[in-house]
């Protein structure tokens, strides 16, 4: 996708360095930043300058190659796969990608395992890319049928972001939107603020503004009542851990859209590749939930009359605060589940079908 007119990915290996979009700098600056080793590549996935679950699994895969470029002693590469899937616990494509990486290297002679790593890591990038755009083929198809009845421009309410910034290419949310676009449907987006982090506002409205999409920033707590109005014709999310019976985790506040979405008869669908399917955990309490640091809720970052990024403390100093990042959408408020492959029911039944497990 476009940034300032010009095609980005948001990772790539070049002169021996994992190449990332700085993401804790959007939208107010943009810095392509170095990885340079696996420490760099799990730090970068620890503090966010690179979100989103399908791009987390991309770097941990390039992470994995930047551990044997470091050294590729079998136990530092597998000391490094362990620290790599535990930088983030609750987005399944992490570990996902690693175990990938870490099963094709097994038997790979040392003289050729960084070549092999460095081919795994970009093909599970390909790969990804791929399914976002067939995502937004499939997805597609939901926007044109809303569009052919309505004759007026679709209007998508969308939560945190599930971008081309947090995949390799494309997105997972945003894809079927993009496609729209591109076919010349008139579309508008809600973009929730997303607290406590705002990306939906720094990262969602960003990218929809590249590629001149119109769109709203709205508080998180707006949608509810544009849906009572009328004014969303459908919801649509990305996932960071989808269980096989349909239960979909995500961004905190994700399941209060669902909620309200239910309640004024709007379709809420969500959007992921296969490699966010859990299909091991058969119970949605047994998700690790990350629980962040209570400062990305005390404090809020802008930029200044000097044109520099602050941070500033917006609560009582004395004040506590719990800052849980993702919530759990039953499978009973899920419209449909969008992926590479086609529309699914949130039931195991129909995913099991379209996947052959």
């Amino acid at each position: 996708m476009r940034i300032e007119g010009k095609e980005f990915r948001t990772i790539w290996y070049e002169n021996n360095v994992v190449k990332i979009i700085d993401q804790t700098k959007l939208p107010h600056q943009f810095i392509i930043k170095d990885l340079k080793t696996v420490k760099d590549a799990i730090n970068a996935i620890k503090i966010m300058e690179v979100r989103g679950a399908p791009l987390i699994g991309g770097t941990a895969a390039y992470g994995m190659a930047l551990a044997i470029q470091e050294n590729n002693d079998p136990d530092f590469i597998k000391k490094s796969s362990e620290e790599l899937i535990e930088s983030r616990p609750t987005a399944i494509n992490l570990k996902w990608a690693v175990d990938r990486m870490m099963k094709k290297l097994v038997d790979i002679n040392n003289d050729k395992i960084l070549d092999e790593a460095l081919k795994e890591a970009k093909e599970i990038c390909d790969e990804d890319e791929k399914f976002c755009e067939n995502i937004g083929v499939n997805g597609l198809k939901i926007i044109e049928e809303i569009y052919n009845k309505k004759k007026d421009t679709v209007n998508i309410l969308t939560h945190c972001n599930a971008g081309w910034l947090a995949t390799i290419n494309w997105g997972t949310a945003t894809s079927p939107i993009y496609h729209a676009h591109k076919k010349g449907i008139p579309v508008h987006v809600w973009v929730d603020e997303t607290r406590p982090r705002n990306q939906g506002a720094n990262l969602t409205s960003y990218e929809l503004n590249e590629e001149n999409i119109p769109n709203t920033i709205i508080a998180d707590n707006t949608g509810g009542i544009l849906m009572q109005r009328g004014e969303v014709d459908m919801c649509i999310v990305g996932t960071d851990r989808t269980l096989s019976n349909g239960d979909v985790c995500n961004k905190i506040g994700t399941y209060l859209k669902a909620l309200a979405a239910h309640d004024n008869k709007v379709p809420f669908y969500v959007t992921l590749p296969s490699s966010t399917i859990d299909w091991d955990i058969k119970d949605s309490k047994n998700i690790p939930i990350e629980e962040r640091n209570s400062e990305e809720l005390s404090h809020v970052e802008g930029i200044d009359e000097n044109n520099e990024i602050k941070k500033v403390l917006i609560y009582p100093s004395k004040s506590k605060a719990m800052n849980l990042a993702f919530d759990i959408t039953p499978a009973k408020y899920v419209t449909g589940l969008i992926t590479e492959k086609g529309i699914s029911e949130a039931s195991s039944e129909s995913l099991k079908k379209l996947f052959n497990k």
